[in-house]
Formats: C-alpha cells, sequence, structure tokens
C-alpha cells in the first residue's frame, strides 16, 4: 500500500504554481519536496501545511494506491 500525490500536483496547475514556488511559500525543504515528487512518506505535518495553506482536505493533495 502506498499514497500519491497526484492529486497536489493537479492542484498546484489549477493554482499556476510550480512545486518550487510552492515549497518556499510552505516553507519546506527541497528533502521533503523530493519525496513527495517520489510518492515517499512525508509527515502529518507537512500535509497539514499544505491543506491549510490550499484550504483543502486531505483527499485533495493525496490519494491511496491499494
Amino acid at each position: 500500500m502506498s499514497f500519491s500525490y497526484k492529486p497536489l500536483w493537479r492542484l498546484l496547475l489549477e493554482q499556476d504554481l510550480n512545486k518550487t514556488e510552492m515549497r518556499e511559500k510552505l516553507g519546506i525543504s527541497p528533502a521533503t519536496l523530493a519525496k513527495m515528487g517520489k510518492d515517499e512518506y512525508v509527515s502529518m505535518e507537512i500535509l497539514d501545511k499544505v491543506c491549510t495553506h490550499f484550504e483543502v482536505q486531505p483527499n485533495q493533495v493525496i490519494e491511496w494506491k491499494g
């Protein structure tokens, strides 16, 4: 089981933002962004920052890949 950040990347396209702009606005590290790009685990704190910034629910940021 794993998760995908495809919904987040779609959200960035809709918001006309790139990954670097998002990283800078949220204050997350390049390493964390790289993990997200590889669909790897990031902390709930990071997911909370993303959801709070975009005012969305977690399912609009990640999806479960069964």
